[in-house]
């Protein structure tokens, strides 16, 4: 049976097609859901895409975040289903409380695109599992507001905890406290991070690697391991 990754549009997302994509070429089917309806239409994950949902307005991923289809996400999310959070995306869940903390203006005042090495923290999340704890990994990072803030004490439970997922390596672009790139909550079902893994699925179109220029598919192992996930949790 093929797993249904669905992907939310938002007004302003611009990287739900590319999320798509990434979701086909790992071998699942891509189901595409609007930000106005209440309808998951039976999917067995979700991606939150990057963009400028809304325009940004208030903090970005605020608005969003009171979409009417986050209502649904938020159930899926405590049922435990497979939820990604990529850039806006992971704006978005923050901003919903499903993952802790905020995220704010990057530290330069400046839009950051650069092809970005992360250390992969925790590899048993439903989006992590293809890969090993402490893989380096290479995707594209796109952003402004993509500064992760969080108080003292939030901060020592998502690194006691084990709820970073991803650290920043060899360079903090945007001023994130502890190098925290990317998240996930408790059960391990829902990860948000800033950097573009869609970006990265295809050979000729990702970072480029010693081995050839624009080779780069470290990305396709988030969405494989989603897949991995969900038929896993249907045995």
């Amino acid at each position: 049976m093929t797993t249904r990754i669905g992907v939310i549009t938002f007004p302003g997302s611009l990287d739900d097609r590319d999320a798509q994509r990434a979701i086909r070429l790992a071998g699942a089917e891509p189901v595409a859901l609007w930000h106005g309806e209440h309808d998951l239409r039976g999917v067995d994950a979700l991606v939150l895409p990057g963009g400028f949902s809304y325009g940004d307005y208030l903090r970005a991923g605020a608005i969003a975040a009171f979409a009417p289809i986050m209502s649904e996400v938020k159930d899926a999310a405590a049922q435990g289903m497979p939820i990604l959070g990529i850039c806006n995306g992971f704006q978005m869940l923050v901003e919903a409380h499903l993952l802790p903390g905020g995220l704010i203006r990057n530290a330069h005042q400046q839009f950051i695109r650069r092809d970005q090495r992360l250390r992969v923290e925790n590899a048993s999340t439903a989006w992590t599992n293809a890969f090993d704890e402490g893989d380096e990994i290479v995707i594209p990072l796109k952003n402004a507001d993509g500064g992760y803030i969080a108080d003292a004490e939030t901060l020592a439970r998502v690194n006691g905890e084990g709820l970073v997922a991803f650290r920043y390596l060899g360079v903090n672009p945007n001023g994130s406290l502890d190098d925290i790139a990317g998240l996930t909550n408790e059960r391990g079902n829902v990860v948000g991070l800033m950097p573009h893994p869609e970006h990265a699925v295809e050979p000729g179109f990702g970072p480029g690697t010693p081995a050839a220029m624009r080779s780069g598919v470290d990305g396709l192992g988030f969405f494989t391991s989603a897949i991995s996930a969900v038929v896993a949790a249907a045995a």
